[in-house]
């Protein structure tokens, strides 16, 4: 926990040429527009509003690294999928993506964001795909846990887990940025791929 007490918004980055330097160790984020990106990186950082949240989809307009110390950062990449801005400013997002996911020496796993009432969808395979092939980690987080009941819920993980049997190095948990159930396994996993 601790890890995360200090956590500091670092830089928005909009081009490939401001990425910070590649060194240190750093976890990404990301995920369809609206699934809960935001509002997972705040309950994980104990914080309310380090992460902006909104409902609009498309909120999250650059890559966004936030500060643990130490050269650890956790850092927010734009939602994909449905975003109301220009296709022309989508594509230039998922180049800095790409480059970003493809080619950082210092990122140590990805954290994928998936909302528990939605399968996931051929967009987020397709990046589980893409990415597994860097051979780095992946945690899926079920997100809006606490608006299905325990039943569906477990029947959701489960679903998900069959889902993603094909990746290697991949793993699945229940997650709600309300209750905070699932905050301190996700924090600690997370904070074993930054060690």
């Amino acid at each position: 926990m601790s890890l995360f007490l200090h956590a500091e918004f670092y830089r928005a980055v909009y081009r490939i040429s401001d990425l910070p330097a590649d060194r240190g160790a750093e976890v990404a984020f990301a995920g369809r527009s609206n699934a809960g990106k935001s509002s997972a990186l705040n309950a994980l950082l104990n914080r309310r509003r380090l992460a902006r949240v909104s409902k609009t989809p498309g909120r999250t307009q650059a890559i966004n690294f936030f500060s643990l110390g130490g050269s650890r950062y956790l850092v927010d990449l734009p939602g994909y999928g449905y975003a109301a801005v220009p296709h022309a400013q989508r594509e230039r997002w998922g180049e800095l993506v790409s480059v970003y996911l493809m080619n950082r020496a210092c990122l140590r796993g990805l954290v994928l964001i998936c909302d528990v009432r939605r399968s996931l969808v051929t967009l987020d395979h397709e990046l589980l795909e893409w990415f597994a092939t860097t051979g780095k980690p992946i945690h899926v987080l079920l997100t809006k846990a606490d608006k299905l009941a325990r039943g569906p819920g477990e029947a959701a993980l489960e679903q998900a887990t069959q889902s993603l049997r094909s990746y290697p190095c991949i793993s699945v948990q229940l997650f709600s940025s309300v209750t905070r159930n699932g905050v301190p396994d996700a924090r600690a996993l997370i904070a074993g791929w930054l060690q």
